[in-house]
């Protein structure tokens, strides 16, 4: 069978020529004449490809002497607790916006550990929308502020980065993880699971400002304290060998077209394809205000739950898969990240004007 196109939200697709070149190196690495999957994470050989991988994201990203890359397990869930359990130790208070399920759920588990302020959310617009905010309602001596950069169900990003002052800016970027440019100097923390732009499932990637670390309560896991995996190089314990391979090898990819700059007119012009269409269509809309709508997920409906079936079904029938809208909000969802190729957007768009001609 052909390749098709995955708009999956994660895991999600992955260049083709990384994994042609992770299957020529799958039973023989750089001639070690191992795998990566077998070889030990305290050998050489492996030390190369995660200091490799290390110093690629710092080139991409432009990441700041003062900040520590951290490869973690866990999925972005666990840096649910584990923000507040690094941080929430000054005035035990963290101020969090809510725009979406991921950041919702950030925020309940936050309010475990402290006085955590929910500042603003758009859960009245159905999350279609990034809220105003109002700095009056800025919490002074919080601990840190909390965002979820792009959110992956509702098909929303911030449009520009909040101004916390002193308080440290923490922000899930699972989503939209080396999609763009980003001023990391802006925030204290970021952090994201790598199944959607940077690697198979299985890493989290947190990049945590040096003044940052230390801070964690006296019983946290140790596993979950940063201090203790930058100082242990992310290999406090074994770590997850395999994608952090698969991570350096798309940091390759990514400078060979040209870094970050070029990665975002790219998907600047998928995004722009598919938005233009919905928005003349007939039969399809997008529900997000232009000014807040994500470049990696775009979300639609027909206006009619049996129809959006039918077009999940016929599209996944012509190679177009994973176009279910999240179980939550039903419809449909494109995720169109850094690896869906701009073929990949033209085909599905073709089909929407099919589709359209024969319902609408």
């Amino acid at each position: 069978m052909a390749r098709v196109y995955n708009f999956s939200a994660g895991p999600s697709m992955l260049p083709e020529s990384v994994l042609n070149r992770a299957a020529t190196e799958i039973l023989n690495y750089n001639g070690s004449g191992q795998s990566v999957m077998e070889m030990s994470h305290r050998s050489k050989v492996y030390e190369e490809i995660i200091f490799g991988a290390q110093k690629l994201l710092r080139d991409v990203m432009g990441i700041p002497d003062n900040y520590k890359v951290l490869f973690l397990q866990g999925g972005a869930s666990l840096q649910f607790a584990a923000i507040p359990l690094n941080l929430l130790t000054g005035s035990g208070k963290a101020d969090y916006v809510v725009t979406g399920q991921f950041a919702t759920k950030a925020y309940q588990e936050a309010q475990k550990y402290g006085d955590i302020k929910l500042v603003a959310t758009s859960k009245a617009q159905n999350f279609s929308v990034i809220p105003d905010l109002d700095p009056a309602a800025f919490t002074p001596d919080a601990d840190y502020f909390y965002i979820c950069h792009n959110n992956t169900i509702y098909g929303t990003r911030w449009p520009s980065i909040p101004d916390t002052g002193a308080v440290p800016l923490a922000a899930d970027i699972s989503s939209s993880f080396l999609s763009e440019p980003l001023d990391v100097s802006k925030f204290g923390v970021l952090y994201g699971g790598a199944q959607k732009n940077v690697a198979p499932a299985g890493l989290t990637v947190a990049i945590v400002r040096e003044d940052l670390l230390g801070r964690a309560r006296k019983d946290i896991p140790t596993v979950m304290d940063w201090k203790t995996m930058a100082e242990n190089d992310s290999m406090y314990n074994t770590p997850p060998c395999w994608p952090i391979y698969i991570c350096k090898l798309v940091l390759e990819w990514i400078q060979h077209l040209g870094g970050l700059e070029a990665m975002r007119e790219r998907n600047i012009h998928k995004a722009q394809l598919l938005y233009t269409y919905l928005d003349q269509s007939p039969l399809f809309s997008n529900p997000v205000p232009p000014q807040f709508r994500s470049m990696m997920n775009v979300t639609f409906v027909t206006g009619s739950e049996a129809l959006d079936k039918e077009f999940v079904k016929t599209a996944a029938a012509e190679g177009l898969v994973n176009l279910a809208g999240h179980r939550s909000v039903g419809g449909m969802r494109a995720s169109i990240y850094n690896a869906m190729p701009v073929e990949g957007v033209e085909a599905l768009v073709a089909f929407l004007k099919a589709f359209e001609a024969k319902y609408a």
